[in-house]
């Protein structure tokens, strides 16, 4: 009797966005394995992270007071709904039986605007104002894995979400830090995930693919493997 197969688990962030970058790195890492290197990873987005999801948490069936008047709706009331979403573990997840296969995320934030419909919300931390088209070339993917998550879970949603922009303006005495807030509205699309969702799992059952011309890590492993495959010949 042949052995099922795994079950694959994709997120939007580390599963989909790397398989629109580069597909050979995506099949290396979830058929074998073999994740990209990393470097250090700053610790001060995660601690922003953190700080601004207990702020928020004050506004429950609200706004904070610099949202209000700029964005659609108020946030979710339900702590306790919105702690399990948060939650890698707990959090929302679509699946699809055919496949095997789960794509699940974690959502910062969720408002509810007058129709009740359910609007994804993602805080962002950089270093400044966010420029134009930023959100989408960086975000789309997330915000739209958001919007299927909600819609597959049985909640009415939205067809846009909202990223909320934090990045400093001036510093000042006592350590302390002001800071920037600009909301972005950006329309989603669910049937374009799923289909991206599907893509890059028929893809873990095929062949690895070739080399992205495009790909520094598959640049740097085809220049390092010439190398070696020169200085091994010309030690021969």
């Amino acid at each position: 009797m042949p052995t099922p197969a795994a079950l694959i688990r994709l997120s939007p962030t580390t599963g989909l966005n790397l398989f629109n970058d580069c597909q050979r790195c995506f099949w290396l890492q979830y058929h074998e394995n073999i994740a990209r290197p990393r470097g250090i990873f700053p610790s001060l987005p995660g601690g922003m992270d953190w700080v601004i999801k207990k702020y928020f948490d004050r506004y429950r069936g609200g706004l904070p007071p610099e949202l209000a008047g700029h964005v659609d709706g108020t946030l979710i009331a339900d702590q306790g709904l919105l702690s399990r979403w948060r939650n890698w573990q707990t959090g929302l997840e679509y699946r699809d039986s055919g496949r095997n296969a789960v794509l699940f995320g974690a959502l910062d934030d969720c408002l509810v605007n007058d129709s009740g419909e359910h609007v994804p919300l993602d805080y962002k931390t950089r270093g400044s104002a966010p420029r134009l088209g930023d959100s989408e070339r960086y975000y789309q993917t997330q915000l739209d894995t958001y919007a299927l998550l909600l819609v597959s879970n049985g909640y009415p949603t939205a067809d846009y979400a909202y990223l909320v922009y934090y990045y400093p303006e001036s510093a000042g005495e006592h350590g302390s830090v002001k800071f920037s807030v600009q909301p972005v509205r950006l329309l989603v699309d669910r049937m374009r995930v799923q289909q991206l969702f599907e893509s890059a799992v028929d893809l873990l059952a095929g062949p690895l693919p070739a080399m992205s011309r495009s790909c520094a890590y598959c640049s740097w492993f085809a220049k390092r493997s010439h190398l070696s495959n020169s200085t091994d010949a010309a030690a021969g």
